[in-house]
């Protein structure tokens, strides 16, 4: 008889043992096997402590250690500082050598509401920290809740990094509930967005997956990975014989494009009259910004970041580009897209909308938005991770050069390269183009500022003004706007600098994104004691509120201002559209989208989560007090709301 039969055979007498001789006897069974157990590390949670944590029936402890202790030893090999997860039973063994063998430590468990809001969490913490944040979710039903999130991360390129439970071994699966929660091929419903799965068979099979996991999550262009964790490799012993290795993580080398490809390129952009960069997600690390930064100057190009609500929706929205720099002609980006002669897209998921316009009427149309002459180039990593289902990709751009290579880690060479092609003539056309363009930047953002004066004591109140009330209680604080747009207006008004302070949308647009990502950057620039700043939408809010309690509950400090507009409003815009067509006017365009009668109290809501939180505010004299309050509350270390009647855009 096999180690693992025994003990599923010891586990089975025990309890038939229990059930005939009644509960005297299963006690006394019960501290028996307590006085062998050994004793658990330092930190670990007291056994018993809780009554309401307390297990219905005793079981006698196998012997040996179990397999999801050697599991959690590889996880804190790579560094992990949390780990998200709602409670399931596949991973059941798992979850308890976390927190006790592990001491809740390195990583510490995170505990969500929702599959959804965890792998969302992780999103956002990536975006803010530039680690992964694992999750682990349960069986078929939580990889079905857990996909939404999975498929914005595959959109926006970030490294999710998941472990799924599961039962594979049919005849180890308990009768009911555990077989549909069962799956032969546990990553099969996200393989089309994600970049890499495995299901090990051996423990020494997982130790190697999961390194090999978190290399391939982290080597642009990065991705989402899955790795399946069976249920008997967490909960069997690991053989006394039997030697495991965890591998070691050699943190990967990003792919540069090939060198000759960026000699020409630096050529084309010190002869070019009208240079311009659009940049996506460009800027992985502060690095990135930096090296945008150096290179715009050194060409005095302008730079177009793909910053929603201010250029066509065309990309992530990611901090590229210092927003009040002279050369950000983000402001202006159709008049400079049009005069550019050389356009580089740097890691940009939509070349083709950026150049092109697309016209949104009964008969759908495109046209250029680019001169005849412009010559198009694109410096990316995109064309190395594609699949065919998921149409993430976009329409085909035809360039006139494709550089293939991460864009950040190619920029020095870029850089190097324009500096060996540079004349004193050409320093010098370049300095009358610099002065060009930060006097059309300066008039933008001078139009910008006339317009968000517009209704200035409205009610409800303006996207406009409560961008400025925001901004004016954080400008001197360390913030970082971890979700939200609010109709471009931040990004307008506010001086982004610093690469942590915009994290860009969704990725997928899935709804129900804004307040765990924003939760989960919260979290991890709560370390750094960063200003974590969420402008939330209120329809995103309700798709999985219960990542509230999960903030308060974690005493992760942030803001979070509700964009409460009370509908889903781009939807109710949509159709409007269809109602003008069709000459039907647009009166009843609210019915299916209004989030109203009766209006949602979210900061009652809040209340009850444990949240400090005050409004809903209708008048605009009000706010700035309130967020000060509010500001307060987060310095603390706890999580605050406030609730703003905003008008629809």
């Amino acid at each position: 008889m096999s180690q693992s039969d025994e003990v599923s055979k010891g586990r089975r007498s025990f309890l038939l043992q229990a059930a005939a001789t009644g509960a005297g006897a299963a006690a006394a069974a019960a501290t028996a096997a307590a006085a062998q157990a050994p004793t658990p590390p330092q930190g670990a949670a007291s056994p018993g402590a809780s009554p309401s944590a307390s297990p219905s029936v005793s079981e006698v402890r196998s012997e040996g250690r179990p397999g999801s202790d050697y599991m959690v030893d590889v996880l804190k090999s790579l560094g992990f500082e949390y780990i998200c997860a709602n409670p399931g039973s596949s991973f059941r063994g798992l979850h308890e050598s976390i927190i006790n063998y592990g001491g809740n430590s390195r990583p510490e468990l995170i505990t969500c509401m929702h599959e959804e809001s965890s792998v969302a969490m992780a999103h956002g913490y990536f975006k803010a920290e530039g680690t992964p944040l694992p999750v682990m979710a349960h069986g078929t039903v939580g990889i079905q809740h857990a996909s939404m999130a999975v498929y914005n991360a595959w959109c926006d390129r970030v490294p999710v990094y998941l472990i799924l439970g599961n039962t594979l071994d049919a005849t180890m699966r308990q009768p009911g509930v555990e077989w549909v929660h069962s799956v032969q091929d546990a990553a099969a419903l996200v393989r089309d967005f994600t970049k890499w799965d495995d299901s090990p068979v051996s423990l020494q099979h997982f130790g190697e997956s999961a390194v090999r996991a978190y290399k391939m999550a982290m080597t642009p262009p990065s991705g989402p990975v899955v790795i399946v964790a069976d249920t008997e490799l967490q909960e069997q012993p690991i053989h006394s014989d039997r030697t495991l290795v965890i591998p070691k993580l050699t943190p990967p080398s990003p792919p540069q494009a090939e060198s000759g490809a960026v000699t020409e390129l630096a050529r084309l952009l010190v002869e070019a009259e009208q240079p311009l960069f659009i940049a996506d997600r460009l800027a992985r690390t502060p690095a990135g910004l930096e090296r945008l930064v150096e290179l715009a100057e050194l060409l005095q190009a302008g730079v177009v970041s793909t910053i929603p609500n201010l250029m066509p929706p065309v990309g992530a929205g990611r901090m590229n580009f210092p927003t009040r720099h002279p050369l950000n002609q983000t402001y202006r980006s159709n008049a400079a897209i049009a005069a550019a002669d050389v356009i580089v897209g740097l890691e940009i998921s939509n070349f083709f909308g950026a150049t092109n316009i697309f016209i949104d009427q009964v008969e759908r149309t495109t046209r250029p938005a680019i001169r005849p002459d412009a010559k198009l180039i694109t410096l990316n990593s995109t064309d190395l991770i594609q699949k065919a289902n998921y149409q993430d990709f976009q329409r085909y751009a035809a360039v006139n050069m494709a550089l293939t290579g991460d864009g950040e880690a190619t920029l020095p060479s870029l850089i190097e390269a324009v500096r060996r092609l540079l004349t004193d003539q050409r320093k010098s056309t370049f300095e009358r183009r610099g002065k060009a363009l930060a006097e059309a930047s300066a008039a933008a953002r001078e139009r910008f500022r006339g317009d968000a004066a517009l209704a200035w004591d409205a009610s409800p109140i303006t996207t406009a003004r409560l961008a400025a009330e925001i901004w004016e209680q954080i400008r001197k604080e360390d913030w970082s706007l971890v979700s939200g747009g609010l109709s471009g207006w931040p990004v307008r008004l506010w001086d982004f600098t610093k690469h942590y302070q915009h994290l860009g949308v969704s990725g997928g647009s899935g709804i129900g994104y804004g307040a765990p990502a924003a939760i989960g950057a919260a979290l991890a620039n709560r370390k750094h004691g960063r200003l974590s700043v969420n402008i939330q939408n209120d329809g995103d809010l309700m798709y999985a509120p219960g990542v509230l309690w999960t903030a308060a509950h974690h005493r992760i400090p942030v803001l979070t201002i509700m964009n409460n507009n009370r509908a889903y409003h781009e939807e109710m815009m949509h159709v409007q559209r269809m109602s003008n067509r069709r000459n039907r006017g647009v009166d009843r365009a609210h019915i299916g989208n209004e989030i109203d009668n009766p209006g949602i109290d979210y900061a009652k809501l809040a209340q009850s989560m444990g949240w400090y939180a005050e409004g809903p505010i209708s008048n605009p004299r009000d706010i700035g007090p309130a967020l000060k309050r509010a500001i307060a509350v987060v310095k603390r270390g706890e999580p605050a709301m406030v609730d703003v009647m905003v008008q629809p855009r």
